[in-house]
């Protein structure tokens, strides 16, 4: 567990790590670097934070899956 806050909010950490990416992915692949960053991060504050950018219009979140999601960056 992190003991110190993060410098960065997690919305913005999501758009850095997508744009890094260069390609779509999933929202498990997301939460597992979003944890490497910090440990503290729960699936649930990615789901969040997904749908904040997403109702924003600067992803998309397509389901794969039940329990499995494809997130990509929207083109701008």
């Amino acid at each position: 567990m992190s003991k110190y806050w993060s410098s960065q909010p997690l919305h913005t950490l999501i758009i850095e790590i997508l744009r890094k990416k260069q390609s779509p992915t999933t929202d498990e692949e997301l939460h597992k670097a979003l944890i490497e960053i910090d440990e503290s991060i729960s699936q649930g504050d990615v789901s969040e934070a997904l749908m904040k950018l997403e109702v924003d219009g600067l992803i998309h979140v397509f389901s794969l899956t039940k329990n499995k999601n494809r997130v990509e960056l929207a083109r701008v």
